[in-house]
């Protein structure tokens, strides 16, 4: 017991999140995630495959809010057929974000109109910006497992999922991890369908690192080798040129849209 009830409060808490439009939600401690594989592996892994930090922030270095102690993550499904949720309109974020941060505003307002004892922020997306490492955070609140592909794989949406997260400076009761893991007898299709060969050869050795969980799993993804091709699909969209309207601004924008062939060739989460 807090100075709320944790368990009522965490059972309003999923049931409210759902109510505003998550898919999933899911709860663990921060306390636990400091110590989560991503944090404890970013200190040594090179930043020439991380990319430029934006901050003061050194690898595994977190700035979250004073007291905090439990994370709420969320995420919304990104069906196959709604491609539309991942297309960057310009400088405008894609719709499936914005879904995203709709969600986890509509939560910290519901908390600060019945729980007002109780802090609750929301976390931004990247690490160097204040945020938490959201696979890792997903998977230890139970919503599935860090995949092969190194997506986050839920079980309901294999990992055509996106996930966002808030933090409360109150300890609740967590609802994970579980011992899901569709990637253990896996065929590996995501990694052959790779257009940069991202998952080709062991880059991280786990005596080098550390500890024997790294990225892809066994050491072989290469962030390096996915944004090259993330640098092509924005090279093809200039060269498209395709300008659609953006609503609600009213902009005509260019239309960019990502490589998505690692998660789409996941047969986890079809029907």
């Amino acid at each position: 017991m807090d100075r709320v009830n944790s368990f009522k409060f965490s059972s309003s808490i999923l049931k409210k999140a759902q109510e505003f439009g998550a898919d999933l939600v899911g709860i663990t401690s921060v306390a636990e995630l400091k110590e989560c594989p991503s944090y404890t592996a970013a200190p040594k892994i090179p930043q020439v495959e991380v990319g430029q930090r934006e901050s003061d922030l050194e690898p595994g270095e977190v700035d979250w809010p004073a007291g905090a102690k439990s994370v709420i993550v969320i995420a919304i499904s990104h069906p196959e057929d709604e491609p539309e949720l991942d297309y960057w309109y310009g400088k405008h974020a894609p719709p499936g974000n914005q879904k995203l941060v709709d969600t986890v505003d509509k939560l910290i307002e519901w908390i600060n109109d019945n729980y007002e004892e109780v802090e609750a922020h929301h976390i931004p997306y990247h690490v160097e910006k204040g945020g938490i490492f959201l696979k890792d955070a997903a998977a230890m609140a139970g919503l599935g497992c860090v995949g092969k592909n190194n997506l986050f794989v839920s079980p309901e949406y294999g990992p055509r999922v996106r996930l966002r997260a808030l933090i409360v400076d109150v300890d609740l009761p967590v609802t994970g991890p579980t011992d899901f893991d569709p990637c253990a007898d896996c065929e590996k299709y995501c990694l052959q369908k790779c257009p940069q060969g991202s998952f080709s050869s062991i880059i991280y050795e786990a005596a080098e690192i550390g500890q024997e969980i790294l990225p892809g799993r066994i050491g072989n993804y290469s962030r390096f080798k996915c944004n090259e091709q993330m640098e092509k699909d924005i090279e093809k969209a200039e060269e498209r040129n395709e300008m659609v309207k953006h609503e609600p601004s009213g902009e005509m924008v260019q239309l960019l849209k990502y490589c998505r062939n690692c998660e789409l060739s996941c047969p986890i989460g079809k029907e």
